[in-house]
C-alpha cells in the first residue's frame, strides 16, 4: 500500500495516470471525428462540388486537424516525461485539458460538417461529441486541472 502519511501522493499520483490516459483516449475520438468529416466533406458535393473544396469549410478541417494535432503532442510530452520517471503531474493536467477540450471542438465541429446527418445515429459523430464531454469531467473537471496548474505555476 505505501508508507504511514503517503495516501494522498499515492492517490495524486494514479489521479495522473489517469489523467494522461484520458487525453490519449480523448486525442484517439478527436481524430475518429476528424476523420469522418473528412471523409464525409470528400462525397458530400455541394454547388458542382466536394465540399472539401470549399475554402470555408477547408479551413475548419484545418483547424480540427490542428487541434488533434496539438492535443497528441501535449499528451506525448506527459506521457514520455512519466516513461523517463520523471515528475508529470502538471503536464498530466495540461494534456487532459488540452486534449479534451480540443476533442469537444473537433467532435461539434465534425456534426457542424455533416449537418443535419451529424446529429443522427447514422454518423458516430453524434457519440463521439457525449463521449468526449464526460472525458472533460471525470478524473478532475477541467476547471479542476486549471486549479492545478495554476497551483504548479505558483510553486
Amino acid at each position: 500500500l505505501g508508507e504511514e502519511g503517503q495516501g494522498l501522493p499515492i492517490a495524486l499520483a494514479g489521479l495522473d495516470a489517469g489523467r494522461l490516459g484520458i487525453a490519449a483516449v480523448a486525442t484517439g475520438v478527436a481524430q475518429g471525428a476528424l476523420d469522418a468529416a473528412i471523409a464525409y466533406a470528400k462525397e458530400r458535393e455541394a454547388f458542382g462540388k466536394a465540399i472539401i473544396d470549399h475554402q470555408g469549410l477547408g479551413f475548419v478541417l484545418a483547424d480540427m486537424a490542428a487541434a488533434v494535432d496539438s492535443a497528441r503532442a501535449t499528451y506525448l510530452h506527459a506521457a514520455r516525461l512519466k516513461d523517463a520517471g520523471r515528475p508529470y503531474g502538471r503536464e498530466a493536467s495540461v494534456a487532459k485539458l488540452v486534449a479534451t477540450d480540443n476533442a469537444m471542438k473537433v467532435a461539434t465541429d465534425a456534426v457542424q460538417v455533416l449537418g443535419g446527418a451529424g446529429y443522427t445515429k447514422d454518423f458516430p459523430v453524434e457519440r463521439y461529441m457525449r463521449e468526449v464531454k464526460v472525458m472533460q469531467i471525470f478524473e478532475g473537471t477541467n476547471q479542476i486541472q486549471r486549479l492545478v496548474i495554476s497551483r504548479h505555476l505558483a510553486r
